[in-house]
């Protein structure tokens, strides 16, 4: 079976860095077609740079990006007839009306008139904006204006999508609008490629995972394969009082406020719930999250921006 998208030792350096660090380095991924596949990952730490690549916006410094087999140096126009994305940094036409934005899209994709029509009329209404058709794009908000971008991509009949960061500056409603819309479009087997720093996004959306860091690949499978991988795969919350040291037998203790955080193999997990409950201890307990997954593996926060290299950000925002 062909990939959907294919990297083979992907690196990027920006001509303008300064300190010749790579935006992506030696990065091999295989995403698996009819998917919807998520990169995570800090702002800075590599993602658009690959989605910029693999749409043919950037050429890499080394290796190789294929998407539906076809190469994205060599065979850009055979890749361009099958994809469609949101960038980060992008605004729809502001001298239009947001049913015209998306309809022009659909027709210079070769839809037919009544079929552009159509798509245009659920997209519209899947992500609440019928009520915006007649409105001027540049009398919308910055978060209106972010989902007539997620209309114009999700309509389409690209065979690949890319949704770099697709929910950014939207409310909790609009998010889940988008997510319902991902969801719909991933039913008709098409290829998603979701970047985001959202990892409660990432879980509900993707089928697999790739969490990458300063360029390079960490971890790379299902939700259920990256809790999995972690060394403690138990988080126990311990409220009150409670000696510290006997809590490092248990496992890695962090403190928090009113008690601690107590992360723990099963075993250990469930001994340190029952002790803690036997001396009146509030206390919740379950299984790792994405977020402490991402604790672990990359020792930061996935809301700590990764350092920015001059030239990377240069290159995004041209």
């Amino acid at each position: 079976m062909t990939s959907a998208i294919r990297a083979d030792h992907l690196s990027k350096v920006y001509p303008t860095s300064s300190s010749g660090a790579r935006a992506l380095d030696e990065l091999s991924i295989d995403i698996p077609p009819g998917r919807v596949y998520g990169l995570i990952g800090r702002n800075g730490a590599g993602k658009t740079t690959f989605v910029r690549i693999a749409a043919t916006q950037l050429a890499p410094t080394s290796g190789r990006v294929e998407v539906l087999g076809h190469d994205v140096m060599t065979e850009e126009r055979d890749v361009r007839l099958r994809i469609a994305c949101v960038p980060q940094e992008s605004r729809p036409l502001y001298f239009l009306n947001t049913e015209e934005v998306v309809y022009l899209y659909l027709k210079l994709r070769g839809l037919d008139p009544p079929e552009a029509r159509r798509r245009t009329r659920d997209a519209l209404d899947e992500l609440s904006l019928t009520e915006y058709r007649r409105r001027s794009v540049a009398r919308l908000s910055g978060g209106l204006r972010r989902r007539v971008l997620c209309a114009m991509v999700l309509a389409s009949d690209a065979e690949v999508l890319f949704l770099d960061e697709p929910t950014t500056g939207l409310d909790p409603i609009a998010r889940r609008q988008v997510w319902e819309a991902i969801r719909r479009t991933s039913r008709e087997h098409r290829t998603i490629l979701l970047t985001t720093h959202y990892l409660d996004e990432a879980e509900s959306l993707s089928t697999r995972l790739a969490l990458i860091e300063r360029g390079r690949l960490m971890l790379e499978g299902t939700p259920e394969d990256l809790r999995g991988r972690v060394r403690y795969p138990y988080r126990v919350t311990v409220l009150g009082s409670y000696p510290r040291d006997e809590l490092d037998s248990y496992g890695r203790v962090s403190p928090i406020e009113g008690g601690y955080l107590v992360f723990a193999r099963e075993r250990e997990a469930r001994e340190l719930a029952r002790r803690a409950l036997e001396r009146g201890n509030r206390l919740s307990m379950g299984p790792v999250s994405l977020e402490d997954v991402f604790l672990e593996v990359v020792g930061r926060s996935i809301e700590e921006e990764a350092p920015k290299d001059d030239g990377e950000e240069e290159a995004v925002e041209a």
